[in-house]
């Protein structure tokens, strides 16, 4: 990264992917084309992971090429008078699979499940039968990851620690 001061740290990195509730998924495509797409996830132990349908595009682009980024935006507010943006964001770049192992697909639904309906067992119960078997459970495996922040939000970390 260029602007090493703006760099977030591991700590400010994760919290970023464990607060946030969507990102996209970029992944190569048709035609070497790339693509794009917004999904929920969810942030454990050095992965992401994301559910969708079965097939489709995105399952055939990472059947075709593993390698894959994924970016979450937690602050994105324009300055007008100052001409600037403060933002504040994380880059995820690894290899994506889908999950095949029934046990750790039910622990990746389950970690998606807690994050967007917490404390709703029953319901999650009820909605895992009813959609498990049409689901596909895709696993990010973090390679590099790194956040980063507008240097007037960088300047105000600093000043409000050194009071």
């Amino acid at each position: 990264m260029r602007r090493i001061k703006q760099l977030l740290s591991t700590e400010d990195t994760i919290a970023v992917l464990n607060k946030m509730t969507s990102g996209v998924l970029a992944v190569s495509g048709d035609d070497d084309y790339p693509y794009a797409v917004p999904l929920s996830y969810v942030y454990h132990d050095n992965r992401i992971y994301f559910h969708c349908a079965l097939e489709g595009h995105k399952i055939d682009s990472i059947n075709r090429n593993s390698k894959v980024s994924f970016c979450v935006i937690e602050k994105d507010e324009i300055i007008p008078d100052n001409f600037t943006t403060h933002y504040r964001s994380v880059i995820a770049f690894g290899k994506a699979r889908i999950v095949e192992d029934p046990e750790e697909k039910m622990k990746a639904t389950r970690l998606l499940s807690e994050k967007y309906s917490p404390d709703r067992e029953e319901g999650l119960r009820h909605e895992i039968e009813k959609a498990y078997h049409r689901m596909c459970i895709i696993e990010l495996k973090i390679e590099h990851i790194t956040g980063k922040e507008a240097i007037e939000l960088t300047r105000e970390r600093e000043a409000s620690a050194n009071n």
